[in-house]
């Protein structure tokens, strides 16, 4: 038999004892002022910095937001990922970074709906908090909508990727932009000709930028259901998150019934966009993950509705 050995409970040293174990140190004399009024504020010095700077600020800020739509669920609390600048003339050092999180704790407990309308007046208030004549928020948040079966209509949760940004300018007024990448179904038109039964089919990204014009009406118009529209509906198919046996059916003799390359896609959701009044300018980019190939496909097209008026 083997002798059972009893291990002794290790002792530890207290925890300030293992702190200073790894390194710690008792603190040292503190001599600079702790009152804010005292403190030196490098950000607020002046003198020729030699440049002018485009941009100043802060990115990839995550904080809770509401979404609006039009399609269920109307309202929705999701997660924004969100960017802020200004620009600064070559005589200011820098900028009081912490103004920027103060803005955003501010308009978070009024609670923060991001929509076009509060963006602005967000985008206004931070310039003048700043003290600057510019100021730019953006913001890219996923967006929930519900999608059902074609046939059986059982529901599911489906989402594509939005952005928001708008720039504020005191001479200039707002300028503004929306963005969109949704996922689609696309059937290859070459395989389904060349083939004598079948044809392979793609997942394909469609990403879509707008720039907005300045008196477009939210409060009227879903932009985010809009642009989805624009790239489902000229896609070979939709897609679902939940699909029964006739579900399948149904999806994938409409992406057989509706072959698309993506020089296809991208040019038929530019005519889509191209109707639409409140969008001035346009680019739309598809990116097929090819299923029998070992690359992607890509197209894109960008318009400008304002120059063909000029």
């Amino acid at each position: 038999m083997h002798k059972t050995e009893t291990l002794s409970k290790k002792q530890l040293p207290n925890k300030a004892q293992r702190h200073k174990l790894f390194g710690s140190v008792e603190p040292g004399p503190r001599t600079k002022p702790s009152e804010k009024s005292k403190m030196a504020d490098l950000q607020n010095t002046r003198n020729d910095f030699l440049f002018d700077l485009d941009a100043v600020g802060i990115a990839n800020v995550k904080h809770p937001i509401t979404v609006t739509s039009t399609l269920a669920p109307t309202n929705q609390t999701t997660i924004g990922t969100f960017k802020f600048s200004s620009s600064i003339g070559k005589l200011s050092k820098g900028t009081n970074m912490s103004r920027f999180t103060e803005q955003l704790q501010d308009y978070y407990k009024q609670g923060f709906t991001v929509d076009i309308t509060t963006l602005k007046s967000f985008t206004k208030d931070l310039a003048e908090r700043l003290k600057q004549n510019d100021a730019e928020v953006e913001v890219s948040f996923p967006w929930f909508f519900e999608r059902r079966g074609p046939y059986v209509q059982l529901p599911g949760m489906n989402h594509a990727d939005a952005a928001i940004t708008v720039n504020y300018d005191v001479n200039k007024g707002f300028t503004i932009s929306a963005s969109l990448t949704a996922l689609i179904t696309t059937l290859c038109p070459c395989s389904k000709e060349i083939s004598e039964y079948s044809a392979h089919n793609q997942r394909g990204h469609v990403s879509i930028k707008i720039s907005l014009d300045q008196d477009f009406d939210e409060s009227t118009q879903d932009w985010k259901a809009m642009l989805l529209e624009a790239a489902e509906s000229n896609a070979s198919a939709r897609i679902h998150p939940v699909l029964k046996r006739p579900d399948e059916k149904m999806v994938t003799e409409q992406a057989y019934e509706n072959p698309r390359f993506v020089e296809d896609v991208v040019r038929l959701v530019a005519a889509d966009l191209y109707e639409m009044p409140f969008v001035t300018k346009f680019k739309v980019e598809c990116r097929n993950e090819e299923s029998i190939h070992m690359h992607d496909a890509i197209a894109s097209v960008t318009y400008d509705k304002q120059q063909e008026e000029a």
